[in-house]
């Protein structure tokens, strides 16, 4: 790896801040799956954060994500979770169909909440959970958790440096291999499952962060015999010249990675691109520089966020809006409909 000196020196130095700086909250986690432990190991290991309590309809799954991440209390069910006096913030990590239900119910109880995307199955759940936290006066996120991660930050300094001059196309993919499974969450359509809402959500996510809701949205894919969407590829138009071009698939684990091109150059960040990782600029004189400043796991940075937020008093955050959730719910709705995903109930 070598680095253009001068473009080193040049380049914006961002700081996120340390995610143990931010204010201690007690986290009540609703739903006790792979995600739920991701986040409850990194909130142990890199914040100042209290576990004090998990919910699930299964006890035996509840006490062992209990007792395997050293949380004092298991409640058998989400109502007991949400009514817990000593929970200040509720993190959902269950099932995208079953986020709306669980978000009113905890906002109802006068918890903050930090929902897994994507946030709901469609924008008009989206809207009527933060329509309830309006009136209630909570918090309430996205766990979109790459909008809080250093090399993010880094990377949209660069780009608002206009190093790379204006951006034409963001590219990024989405892919894991699945085994097909009829019965997991993945190709239940009543679950609202497919690609889209669990790995494209990802690529759709980054190239809003980035040049916003686009103007037109194209997308072709193929479904599953269950229903759900297997396979997608997106095309989102910004104005006369700028364009995002995503994919995401259950059927083969893709790169992973994101191109930012712009007029002087681009950024290439490296797979995972969503998850802690590095990124290369290299501009049209030839000269290059990469981020390369390893973070571990990633998802406590989201949870600083709620801290913080929360011991400011606001009730969204500036870095994943309210109203940026609805917006790339809206992309996906549109993309769905053209691929012909419906889930039951909507």
């Amino acid at each position: 790896m070598s680095n253009d000196a001068s473009l080193n020196q040049s380049l914006p130095s961002p700081t996120v801040p340390d995610p143990a700086s931010a204010p201690s909250i007690r986290w009540g986690i609703l739903g006790a799956g792979n995600i739920a432990g991701s986040f409850a190991s990194a909130v142990t290991a890199h914040t100042r954060a209290q576990l004090v309590a998990v919910g699930s309809r299964d006890r035996v799954r509840g006490e062992r994500f209990a007792t395997a991440h050293g949380i004092p209390t298991t409640h058998i069910g989400y109502e007991e979770l949400v009514a817990d006096d000593h929970v200040d913030a509720v993190y959902v990590a269950t099932p995208h169909s079953e986020h709306k239900d669980q978000a009113l119910l905890a906002i109802a109880a006068g918890k903050h909440l930090l929902v897994e995307k994507s946030f709901t199955r469609n924008a008009a759940e989206a809207r009527e959970v933060f329509d309830a936290a309006r009136a209630a006066g909570t918090f309430v996120m996205e766990a979109m958790w790459t909008r809080f991660l250093p090399h993010v930050a880094a990377l949209r300094s660069v780009v608002a440096s206009g190093m790379i001059g204006e951006i034409v196309n963001v590219s990024a993919d989405h892919g894991q291999k699945f085994v097909h499974d009829p019965s997991s969450r993945l190709f239940d359509p009543a679950l609202a499952g497919g690609a889209l809402l669990d790995l494209g959500v990802y690529p759709v996510s980054f190239a809003h962060d980035l040049l916003g809701a686009p103007e037109a949205v194209t997308a072709v894919g193929a479904l599953t015999d269950t229903g759900v969407d297997g396979q997608i590829s997106m095309a989102l138009s910004y104005g006369d010249r700028a364009q995002a071009t995503l994919s995401t698939t259950l059927w083969a684990r893709t790169p992973t990675v994101a191109l930012v091109s712009g007029t002087e150059g681009y950024i290439e960040v490296a797979g995972s691109f969503y998850s802690p990782t590095s990124f290369t600029v290299r501009l049209n004189d030839g000269s290059r520089w990469t981020y390369d400043r390893p973070a571990a796991k990633g998802l406590q940075y989201e949870a600083a966020e709620v801290a913080r937020c929360v011991a400011e008093g606001r009730t969204e955050s500036e870095r994943m809006t309210w109203q940026g959730t609805i917006d790339v719910l809206e992309t996906m709705d549109e993309v769905r409909r053209q691929v012909g995903v419906v889930y039951p109930g909507e």
